[in-house]
């Protein structure tokens, strides 16, 4: 097995303590001094959770903003996409990290925190979700499968490697290795990215449905986060997993079919998925795939994970400190640093254009 890896390894961030309230318990803050965007400058503690495929580049994110705004320190709790929308809701953290948009029910539910404008999108992270495997015994630089392949392999309808569904699909010998499916057992937006490449492009042999958390029905291993799976799968021989191509360490991974190739993954094939997206019309900045393409060159498995803010805080203190750090997330700078500490795809200028437009317009309740 080739080993590869994709941008370095996720560093282990340092949580704050969650014991004041995100959104409105920073209003004592004084920030007097002037800050890039030509705003007030940021001071103080900006509280955010959620995805944890962010967290490598949100390393990166954070120390940058720090050294731009040395009164401000950014806290990033890596809890997960369903817990960090939900603890953006309950009002636990001043932003959140998902690696799915927030549908209509939670939108409506933000308005409570965020008043009658309710919420924004920014597309901030855009990464190829990875099929990867413990196959130490194979020789090929990757497995290729196609959609119908990958979907039963996650259904547990394909259990062993050298079944001739997945050999005939490769030049170098397969083993008769088991096949462990390991899957994340918290509620991820990794998981409905990945879900929803299967229910668009393979939806015959995935009957599931694009969901956040993994179906019951199906047998298989599971652990919490990002890091969880990728550990288990990396100690599992025969396993097969999916996460964010930056955090996949040295396990192998599957060229996916698209059209009449197999594509690996990479930055520049997850960037043209998303080149030819279309705006959600019920998340406001959000995107919507073509995750069933046969273009050449793309990697239809991309994860595009966003940050999302209140048009309106609580206090100015709050407000300043989320346009600073948003801004400087889809600044240049900062899609560059992310870039180096994750691999990821930076966003186009179309989107970073649109996202300052909306963080420079956020506003103070009252």
């Amino acid at each position: 097995m080739k080993l590869r890896r994709f941008g370095r390894s996720a560093a282990v961030l340092s949580i704050a303590a969650l014991a004041l309230t995100a959104c409105g318990g920073n209003g004592d803050e004084e920030t007097t001094d002037t800050a890039s965007n030509g705003g007030a400058a940021a001071s103080g503690n900006l509280i955010g959770g959620g995805a944890s495929s962010q967290e490598a580049a949100m390393t990166a994110w954070t120390q940058g903003a720090n050294e731009a705004n040395p009164e401000l320190t950014v806290s990033y709790d890596p809890v997960g996409s369903g817990s960090g929308r939900e603890g953006f809701i309950n009002g636990a953290y001043s932003f959140a990290g998902s690696d799915a948009a927030m549908d209509t029910d939670e939108q409506s539910q933000a308005e409570a925190i965020c008043g009658p404008d309710g919420v924004f999108h920014v597309p901030s992270y855009i990464s190829p979700v990875a099929v990867a495997y413990n196959l130490p015994d194979f020789e090929g630089e990757n497995v290729n499968m196609d959609a119908d392949t990958i979907a039963a392999v996650f259904a547990g309808e394909i259990t062993e490697w050298n079944d001739p569904q997945i050999q005939d699909q490769n030049d170098a010998e397969l083993p008769d290795t088991a096949i462990t499916v390991v899957h994340r057992s918290d509620d991820s937006g990794t998981t409905e990215n990945f879900t929803a490449y299967l229910d668009e492009a393979a939806s015959e042999s995935w009957t599931y449905g694009e969901v956040e958390a993994w179906p019951s029905e199906i047998t298989a291993e599971s652990a919490q986060q990002t890091s969880g799976v990728v550990g288990l799968a990396s100690s599992t021989e025969g396993a097969i997993t999916y996460a964010d191509a930056s955090q996949i360490g040295d396990l192998g991974t599957v060229a996916v079919g698209v059209g009449e190739d197999y594509v690996p993954y990479s930055a520049d094939a997850a960037a043209e998925a998303v080149a030819s997206a279309e705006e959600d019309a019920e998340a406001e900045g959000a995107v919507v795939l073509d995750r069933a393409t046969d273009a050449a060159g793309v990697y239809p498995i991309v994860l595009v994970s966003y940050h999302i803010f209140c048009h309106s805080y609580q206090d100015q203190a709050t407000a300043d400190q989320v346009r600073e750090f948003g801004n400087y997330i889809v600044s240049e700078e900062g899609q560059t640093a992310a870039e180096e500490s994750a691999g990821n795809a930076p966003i186009t200028d179309g989107i970073r254009d649109a996202a300052i437009e909306r963080l420079d317009a956020i506003s103070v309740q009252g």
